[in-house]
């Protein structure tokens, strides 16, 4: 901490003796200063001890005394030395009471005590603080390196609310809490989005002070924090933020340690190019082997990345930068389903999206994807596809997707509400209908199928299942059809006959589960060993592949094409 009255009273070398007000000998001293104005207070800071002899102050003037000290207190000074022995022998009444009435402390300095012995003692103390200040600064720094590396940000903000004493909180780019230490601090974290959110819309580096919300309730007494909060990231726009709640004004030390902290949550949400390029990649490999039908070589290359996403079902999206002015053509032709009786506040509040977005609506539905999936823990899939369009794959019925439902519909409202035009791209969006890994190339087919009917309504989002409203079953009813049908499935049917197995069912099983083993088999009652022998023999009798999209297609039309016929057959019969 930095030197006192106190520390200097006690200092033995400079033989110090209090007059006037001790009850304020813990006051931090900045600087010493000399000066033997009659008003010093235009060359003073504020914190200082003023040092004088009186040569040109009468001294025993006590309303004289009553307008200098007044003065001094009113600047801020931290005491006043008076030096005895070279004007007058002791302090003179007028001035004691002045500084006593006042609150001010004065100090006696004997005759053998130079100023300047009291300057260097005052220095000597401020040099030391600060170095001690910058070994704990270096010692924080070390500890939230370590912390980060081997705990990543939540070990990082334990370590960083220990060394400030107080607690911490970490946001994602959206506003969203990501992380606090400790969890108790939650709920004040949350008190202060909307600070947060104000802060992302200023240019970084940003930052600003707030004060919590006195606590409501039996575990938070103490009253308000004093909040600091800094945007992360190195871009245009803001990675994320972090506050830190203290009791009262970060020390030096503590100062070292918030900006360490910074630094480090800066390199976890703003990862390096080489990384998020070599992530990219990977995943472009794995779009590709998807697509081509590899899905056990997509899983193998995806690994601890991608792999969870490949487990389950999963919804692939196109977003594409359509031209602004034919995507306002196509608007005036029919009204937006996503933005039908939209009150002036939520155009408003919509509007505010487009602005944060900076024209790049692309690069906005990445953000949110990629933020939702931060928040959750569940992992995406984004892959650029040409210069205008990327795929996203995200887990059906998951976060990532409804944050960009959600975030295409907003774009859809303001894009309704703006009664001019601008010379922006503007977005839009096709989504598959939920698929598995064997799947991928139906999915882009559906996906670009919902992508083409959004263009052609300019819309800003269209999912499959708009498309494909109703069914296709009663087209299957034609005569040709359920002889292709009869004929493709016809040595399945004489297989099963025999009473060799029933691979029928276990096509149908297979093919109405998107190729998952483990469902198709709970579904037959069998185990995925036998399921996986039955679909190679399947292979096997027909001579063709089941990881073509195609050839799944054809045999899901004609298992539907010969069970719509089976029902015809039963009713008539029933006639």
């Amino acid at each position: 901490m930095p030197p006192t009255l106190a520390s200097l009273v006690h200092h033995s070398a400079l033989k110090l003796t209090v007059r006037a007000g001790r009850e304020r000998l813990d006051t931090p001293v900045r600087w010493v200063h000399a000066s033997e104005l009659t008003d010093p207070v235009p060359y003073m800071e504020g914190g200082e001890l003023l040092l004088i002899t009186a040569l040109k102050l009468d001294a025993e003037d006590a309303d004289a005394m009553r307008r200098y000290v007044k003065r001094l207190v009113g600047a801020g000074v931290a005491g006043l030395g008076f030096a005895v022995g070279v004007h007058y022998e002791k302090i003179p009444e007028a001035l004691a009471e002045a500084a006593a009435e006042e609150g001010l402390p004065l100090l006696e300095v004997p005759r053998r005590t130079p100023f300047l012995a009291i300057s260097k003692a005052v220095s000597a103390a401020i040099a030391a603080d600060q170095y001690r200040a910058v070994t704990a600064g270096f010692a924080a720094q070390r500890e939230l390196t370590r912390q980060a590396l081997s705990d990543g940000p939540e070990g990082l903000l334990s370590a960083l609310a220990s060394q400030v004493d107080g607690w911490a909180a970490l946001y994602d780019a959206s506003g969203a809490v990501v992380a606090t230490a400790p969890e108790w601090a939650g709920r004040r974290a949350a008190r202060i989005t909307e600070d947060v959110e104000r802060l992302r819309d200023r240019p970084a580096p940003a930052s600003s002070v707030v004060g919590g919300e006195p606590a409501d309730g039996t575990d938070d007494t103490d009253g308000e924090d004093r909040i600091e909060l800094h945007s992360l990231g190195t871009g245009r726009r803001s990675r994320g933020a972090l506050a830190v709640g203290t009791a009262s004004a970060l020390g030096t030390a503590e100062r070292y340690a918030v900006h360490s902290a910074i630094a480090l949550l800066t390199l976890v949400t703003e990862r390096s190019r080489s990384l998020y390029a070599a992530e990219q990649r990977i995943g472009a490999a794995v779009l590709r082997m998807l697509l081509a039908g590899q899905s056990d070589h997509a899983r193998g290359v995806a690994g601890d990345l991608y792999g969870g996403l490949l487990d389950a079902p999963y919804r692939m999206m196109l977003a594409e930068a359509a031209s602004a002015s034919a995507g306002r053509a196509r608007a005036r032709g029919g009204a937006d389903a996503d933005s039908d009786e939209v009150d002036a506040a939520g155009v408003e509040a919509a509007s505010v999206v487009l602005a944060e977005a900076g024209g790049d609506l692309v690069g906005g539905f990445v953000e949110v994807a990629e933020a939702a999936a931060a928040r959750s823990g569940e992992a995406v899939l984004v892959v650029p596809d040409g210069e205008r369009r990327l795929v996203v794959l995200a887990a059906d019925g998951g976060a990532v997707v409804t944050a960009c439902t959600r975030y295409a519909h907003t774009v859809g409202i303001a894009r309704s509400g703006s009664e001019q035009g601008t010379d922006e791209d503007e977005l839009v969006v096709g989504v598959s209908a939920p698929a598995g890994p064997v799947a991928a190339g139906a999915a882009y087919k559906q996906a670009e199928q919902a992508l083409s009917v959004a263009r052609r309504r300019g819309r800003v989002l269209v999912e499959h299942e708009e498309v494909a409203t109703g069914s296709v079953v009663p087209l299957l009813a034609d005569d040709a059809v359920r002889a292709f049908a009869d004929g493709l499935l016809r040595a399945l049917h004489e297989h099963d006959a025999t009473g060799r197995g029933d691979l029928v069912a276990s096509l149908r099983a297979w093919l109405s589960r998107h190729g998952q083993w483990d469902a198709a088999a709970a579904d037959l009652g069998v185990h995925r060993h036998t399921l996986r022998y039955r679909m190679r023999r399947v292979e096997e009798i027909l001579g063709r592949s089941l990881d073509d999209p195609d050839v799944r297609m054809e045999l899901w039309l004609a298992l539907k094409a010969t069970a719509s016929a089976t029902v015809s057959a039963t009713a008539s019969a029933g006639e």
